[in-house]
């Protein structure tokens, strides 16, 4: 990415802006992401705790990991490009009255410059693969989080399986995304991301998969990361 430029694309954030109103809707487009939630959100609390501490959200959309975070007692920023799905995470947060969440239209990179080393855990989950250079956003989560600070990341691998579980599978034969969700291109492969975390000095802690049942309807943690996959990762 060069100086100057925004490390978004415009396709994707009209994408997600255009559903913004059914983020909420546990039934809607993003049911899969309410399912996921509860997990993501016991894996991180597992690794650090996060009452009392200082998070910030990267691409947190319409707030989902964001507000159940924050009603674990961190306080909590959330900072995305897309206008629509942060209005919708500000006002969930009003009408579920939640404490101690914000949200803000900023890039990483641009919070970066402004906040280096200010929080104790960063999130950026299920975003790497809808920017244009994802090795841009992991350097500023680097750079946003404290010395010996953990930095948390989801995407999804690029390989034959993760194409016909992710894409085909979830987009064209269950439905549970709308088709378009993702670009087989934009996948990231572990060592791919590993080697983006250690140019921006983060320690690879463990890595952990996301598999989906379709009989049961049900997500699960697993050890195979050849589709979906979690990073644990701490600023050295």
């Amino acid at each position: 990415m060069t100086e100057g430029t925004l490390n978004a694309d415009p396709a994707e954030l009209a994408k997600f802006s255009e559903l913004a109103h059914r983020w909420w809707d546990t039934e809607s487009e993003f049911r899969p992401l309410h399912q996921i939630n509860p997990l993501r959100l016991a894996w991180i609390e597992a690794q650090a705790p996060l009452a009392g501490r200082q998070v910030l959200d990267v691409g947190c959309g319409g707030g989902i990991l964001a507000d159940s975070m924050a009603r674990r007692g961190a306080h909590v920023l959330g900072i995305d490009l897309a206008t629509k799905p942060l209005r919708v995470a500000q006002l969930h947060a009003l009408e579920a009255n939640t404490p101690n969440v914000a949200y803000r239209e900023v890039s990483a990179e641009t919070l970066a410059a402004e906040q280096p080393g200010h929080y104790d855990v960063v999130t950026c989950m299920e975003m790497l693969e809808h920017v244009p250079d994802p090795s841009s956003v992991v350097r500023a989560c680097a750079t946003l989080c404290k010395p010996g600070g953990s930095v948390f990341f989801s995407t999804i691998h690029r390989n034959p399986k993760s194409f016909l579980f992710a894409i085909v599978g979830a987009e064209y034969v269950l439905n549970l995304l709308p088709r378009g969700t993702h670009e087989y291109l934009k996948f990231i492969r572990p060592s791919e991301l590993a080697a983006y975390c250690r140019d921006a000095g983060l320690q690879w802690d463990g890595t952990r998969g996301l598999a989906y049942n379709p009989l049961t309807r049900r997500y699960r943690m697993t050890d195979d990361t050849l589709v979906n996959y979690l990073v644990a990762t701490r600023r050295t």
